[in-house]
């Protein structure tokens, strides 16, 4: 796999950001390391952090370049602070950033296929709401999306630690209930037959595990299917190293 830092300015946000990119290659001579040829473009992965965290986290906490470097994927994995993957009250565009800047980016920087059968998003905690928030209000970008342990009820009182004491840049203290960036009221407003594919998976000691639960009942009464799963495992990353590799193994690739 090539490894990338790309740093560029931002319209949206207003000022230089960063990716870290990962791009396949055969690398046939490589000690340890596999990898496979693509015939074209190959698909791409965004690759969302959580709530601490940045664009560098996932390839400092896991294995995920040697994960992909078998399958032929293209990952990216963009900086998005502490934002929810929202345009922030206080704070930057970074929802505007995410779903309109940076595919044109994507696209205009790195051969990566823009098909649509092609596209994925995953993300974990913070990431994993991101991920399912992207395909939720943008279903005709994404094959599949997937949610590690995500935060995935942010409106109502069980979500008021997020606004109250982690966030209050984001919503300014309101409560986003009912708006496009509540995941449930999205759920009620969606095409089943027009979504990507939905997987979520979460630890059974994880206190996030209420609100996977609670965005699988809703999607269930919506006629949403959610391949969903709770295995033992707290929030924390032995945990999303080993199931972002069962992430990468349910990706539709080439299917």
């Amino acid at each position: 796999m090539a490894l990338l830092t790309c740093h560029f300015f931002s319209e949206a946000l207003g000022v230089s950001t960063a990716v870290t990119v990962l791009l396949p290659e055969s690398a046939r001579g490589q000690i340890g390391m596999g990898g496979v040829e693509t015939a074209g473009p190959p698909p791409v992965l965004y690759l969302l952090h959580g709530l601490s965290d940045d664009e560098t986290i996932w390839l400092r906490r896991t294995s995920i370049e040697r994960y992909v470097a078998e399958r032929g994927i293209a990952v990216v994995m963009p900086r998005a602070g502490r934002s929810f993957y929202a345009d922030e009250a206080h704070g930057s565009a970074y929802w505007t950033f995410l779903s309109e800047e940076l595919p044109r980016a994507v696209q205009h920087f790195f051969r990566v296929s823009d098909r649509r059968e092609d596209t994925f998003v995953a993300g974990l905690s913070m990431g994993g709401y991101g991920a399912f928030k992207w395909a939720l209000r943008q279903p005709w970008r994404f094959a599949a999306a997937a949610s590690l342990s995500g935060a995935l009820v942010v409106g109502g009182d069980r979500a008021r630690y997020l606004r109250d004491e982690l966030t209050p840049h984001v919503w300014d203290g309101a409560d986003p209930a009912g708006t496009d960036d509540d995941l449930l009221a999205l759920l009620d407003r969606a095409d089943p037959a027009a979504l990507p594919a939905l997987y979520a998976t979460c630890g059974a000691q994880d206190e996030l595990v209420d609100a996977q639960h609670a965005f699988v009942e809703r999607a269930a009464s919506r006629g949403v299917a959610v391949d969903a799963h709770v295995h033992p495992g707290g929030h924390d990353w032995a945990y999303w190293d080993e199931h972002v590799q069962r992430v990468l193994d349910w990706l539709p690739v080439g299917r």
